[in-house]
């Protein structure tokens, strides 16, 4: 939850494509919870596991938070929305998109997240300046390290 609400506060108001990755019960959805609750918002906080897809009016840049688990095949995205989804303009991020391979566009920002010593890491990759930027202000933030790698 406190990443998550890190990662909004990092990635403030800029519209970004983020990928969580990460084996079931590492915490991506919790992390999408404290990023949600970091942008303001105040409702409760839905797995998209059924639904795939759970849109957030947040003002100015809406959120989209995506679970692909269930996603049969990657085309059904575009039923799903996925034109104005990904259009560049919201802040998105998507559980499992290995499942939208081909489909989906390259992320500006990768998270895995792993279980470690009784707990959870998370590892961070940037792939576009934007992404750089939050990575930075990430790394810059007070209890938690970047590794050389990223």
């Amino acid at each position: 939850m406190a990443f998550g609400a890190l990662l909004a506060q990092a990635m403030d108001e800029h519209p970004l494509l983020v990928f969580l990755r990460g084996d079931l019960g590492t915490g991506k959805t919790t992390l999408a919870r404290g990023f949600l609750q970091g942008r303001g918002y105040r409702g409760a906080v839905r797995s998209p596991t059924y639904t795939l897809v759970e849109p957030y009016e947040l003002f100015p840049v809406p959120v989209y938070h995506l679970d692909l688990y269930r996603l049969a095949d990657a085309e059904e995205l575009e039923f799903l929305g996925g034109r104005e989804i990904f259009s560049g303009e919201n802040q998105v991020l998507v559980e499992w998109p290995d499942k939208g391979q081909g489909w989906l566009p390259p992320p500006d920002l990768e998270l895995w997240l792993t279980h470690e010593d009784g707990g959870r890491g998370i590892s961070l990759q940037a792939h576009t300046d934007p992404g750089r930027l939050v990575l930075g202000r990430i790394s810059d933030a007070r209890g938690f390290r970047n590794s050389p790698s990223g």
